[in-house]
């Protein structure tokens, strides 16, 4: 065996052992999980699959290369109102003194009113997109991005979402 056809073999045998070892890493670093905590009553821990599983809506915006494009995610509303957060009927008074900080994998931050994540108080709806234009999205992106229609600039789209954050503004 020439020194090629060994290098081949033991790719071949490596690869798939290296593929497994490299998702049980990012397994263990949380990659595709995504946390909700503060101000509700039922902080979570949501894995990719149950992402996956949960309705989706298509919402469409102009990226930062300035052409439209179609984004499917869930709607972040209805993450929170599956963390207890105060939404709907119940959200006056002190509760519009909520916000929402949603953080990325790489510390970049944006800030929501609560408010403006509500479809009682709005007719937008913003996205936890986990798809673009019918693929996934791609790395340095996802595997979750805030998708904000209607916004001028793109600058709370956050990318690589890591957690969403729900604190009180006094």
């Amino acid at each position: 065996m020439n020194p090629i056809q060994a290098h081949f073999r033991i790719s071949i045998y490596v690869g798939p052992l290296f593929l497994s070892l490299l998702l049980t890493l990012l397994a263990g670093k949380g990659y595709g999980q995504l946390t909700i905590s503060g101000e509700v009553t039922k902080p979570l821990v949501i894995q990719s699959a149950e992402l996956k599983a949960m309705p989706h809506t298509e919402v469409t915006g102009q990226d930062r290369d300035g052409k439209e494009h179609r984004y499917s995610g869930v709607p972040l509303a209805h993450l929170l109102k599956q963390a207890g957060v105060t939404l709907g009927g119940e959200l006056r008074g002190e509760n519009l003194m909520k916000y929402v900080v949603v953080k990325a994998a790489d510390g970049y931050e944006a800030l929501y009113a609560l408010p403006e994540l509500d479809p009682e108080f709005t007719t937008r709806t913003i996205v936890l997109a986990d798809s673009v234009d019918g693929t996934p999205l791609p790395a340095g992106v996802g595997p979750y991005r805030i998708v904000v229609p209607g916004e001028k600039k793109p600058a709370r789209w956050v990318r690589e979402v890591k957690s969403v954050e729900v604190r009180f503004a006094k």
